[in-house]
C-alpha cells in the first residue's frame, strides 16, 4: 500500500502566505503582469490542436536548426525487473528573440531599480531570454545516448517540456553515460547532458537550492529579481566545502538531487551554477506558470510544500532502498516537506540538515526561525535525526557519524 501524503494545511503555508503579504508579493507580481513573458509559438491550428496530447501527439514536429533545445542531466535507476530507465526532459523553443525583448530588460532593470542604460542591463539581457522565447509544443528530440542508443524524446506539451521514462542500455564503466541532441547543425541550446547510473542501494542527497546553497532572498520580490537577472550567482558560505566533504564521505557515484521550486526557465543559470560550485546532480524544477516574470516569484513563495513533498516521493519511487540525506532551509516549506517525508518514507531518510537563515531580507519573518516551528515540523521524527545550522561547517561531524554506522 503506497504511503499516505498529508496535505493540510501546514505552519509553512501559513508562514509562506504572511511572508507573501508582508513583503508586498501580490503587488510585485501585479506590476509585473504587463512584462511581455514566452507564449506558445503560432502553429497551424491542427498541430495547436493535437498539442494538447503532450506525448499522445500522432504528428509530432522534428526541432528545426533556428529551434533552441534543451537536455536536461538526470539520473538512472533499475525497474522493477532490474532493467536500467530514467526519465528524460527536455524543452524547446523558437529560436528568435521576439521584437518585445527590449522592453522586457529595461521593465526587469526598472523593477530592480537600476537607471536607464546601466551596464547591468546587459546582464538581464542574457538572462531574460529563457522567459521570452517563444514555447514550441509538440517538438520531437531524439537524442544518442552514450553515443551508441538512439532516444526519441517528446513530443513535449504546450509549455515546450517533454518527460518521458526511458529504459536504458547498461552503463558505461565510469557509472555516467553523456548523450546528445541529434540535431540539424545549428541548432542552439544545452545539447548535451549527463545520465547517472545509481545502483539500489547506497548514499544520495537531495538539496535544495534557493538560500540554501545559492544566495536568492526568497523571502523579498526585489531580491529575487535582483538575484536572478543581474547579480552574480553567489552560493551560500560554507556549503561548497561542505558537499564536497560530504561527496568525499559518500564515494563520488552517489546520486545528487538538487529540488528547487524554481520554474524550468532558470535550467540554464542553475546548470552553471550548480557545475561552477557543487557536485554534480539532477535539477528538479518547477513546471508551473513556468513562462511568465510573475510566475518566478509565486512560484518560489507558494505551495513549495506539497510541490516538494511530490517530487521527493518521485525520487523515493526510482531508489526506495537509497539511505537519503535532505538538505534545505527555514526560508521556505523545507522543515515540513521533509519532515513529512521522513514519515511517509519509514526508514529511507536518514538525516535532515536545515540552515537557519538569519537574514531577515531572506528569511522574511523571525517565526520561520522559532524552535517552536522546527519541533512542529520534525514531529515523530527522531532528535538525532534532524539538526538545524547556522555554520555548514558543523554538520561534518554528523554526517561522518551517520556514514561510518
Amino acid at each position: 500500500m503506497p504511503p499516505k501524503l498529508r496535505y493540510s494545511t501546514s505552519e509553512a503555508t501559513s508562514l509562506e502566505s504572511r511572508t507573501r503579504s508582508d513583503h508586498g508579493f501580490p503587488d510585485a507580481e501585479a506590476s509585473l503582469l504587463n512584462i511581455g513573458s514566452a507564449k506558445v509559438s503560432k502553429v497551424s491550428k491542427i498541430r495547436d490542436l493535437l498539442s494538447y496530447l503532450g506525448k499522445n501527439n500522432p504528428l509530432p514536429t522534428p526541432v528545426h536548426k533556428n529551434d533552441v533545445v534543451w537536455l536536461f542531466d538526470n539520473v538512472a535507476y533499475r525497474g522493477p525487473s532490474g532493467e536500467w530507465q530514467a526519465e528524460f526532459v527536455s524543452a524547446t523553443f523558437a529560436g528568435k528573440v521576439p521584437a518585445k525583448f527590449v522592453d522586457v530588460v529595461g521593465d526587469i532593470a526598472d523593477a530592480v531599480g537600476l537607471a536607464k542604460g546601466d551596464a547591468e542591463e546587459a546582464i538581464i539581457e542574457r538572462r531574460i531570454v529563457p522567459f521570452v522565447l517563444d514555447i514550441l509544443p509538440g517538438k520531437q528530440v531524439k537524442v544518442s545516448h552514450d553515443g551508441k542508443f538512439s532516444l526519441k524524446l517528446g513530443p513535449g506539451g504546450r509549455n515546450g517540456i517533454s518527460s518521458d521514462i526511458k529504459k536504458l542500455p547498461p552503463p558505461p564503466k565510469n557509472g555516467v553515460a553523456e548523450s546528445s541532441a541529434d540535431v540539424p547543425q545549428g541548432t542552439l541550446g544545452i545539447l548535451d547532458m549527463k545520465t547517472v547510473y545509481a545502483e539500489p542501494e547506497g548514499w544520495s542527497i537531495i538539496s535544495d537550492v534557493d538560500d540554501t546553497i545559492k544566495v536568492t532572498m526568497t523571502s523579498d520580490p526585489t531580491g529575487i529579481l535582483r538575484s536572478t537577472f543581474v547579480s552574480d550567482p553567489t552560493p551560500v558560505p560554507g556549503m561548497p566545502e561542505l558537499y564536497a566533504y560530504i561527496q568525499g564521505l559518500v564515494t563520488r557515484s552517489a546520486p545528487w538531487f538538487y529540488l528547487s521550486a524554481s520554474p524550468y526557465n532558470l535550467y540554464s543559470f542553475l546548470h552553471d551554477f550548480r557545475d561552477a560550485h557543487y557536485p554534480h546532480g539532477q535539477l528538479i524544477l518547477r513546471d508551473a506558470s513556468w513562462m511568465t516574470i510573475p510566475g518566478l516569484l509565486s512560484n518560489l513563495t507558494l505551495g513549495t510544500e506539497q510541490y516538494k513533498i511530490e517530487r521527493i516521493k518521485k525520487v523515493h519511487d526510482w531508489l526506495p532502498k537509497r539511505k537519503m540525506i535532505l538538505i534545505g532551509d527555514s526560508t521556505q516549506s523545507d522543515p515540513e516537506a521533509y519532515g513529512e517525508s521522513y514519515r511517509a518514507f519509514p526508514g529511507w531518510v536518514k538525516l535532515i540538515l536545515i540552515r537557519k537563515v538569519t537574514d531577515i531580507a531572506s528569511v522574511g519573518t523571525e517565526e520561520k526561525n522559532l524552535p517552536a516551528r522546527f519541533e512542529n515540523a520534525f514531529e515523530g521524527v527522531p532528535k538525532e535525526a534532524w539538526h538545524v545550522f547556522e555554520d555548514p561547517a558543523e554538520c561534518k561531524a554528523l554526517i561522518q557519524k551517520l556514514v561510518a554506522r
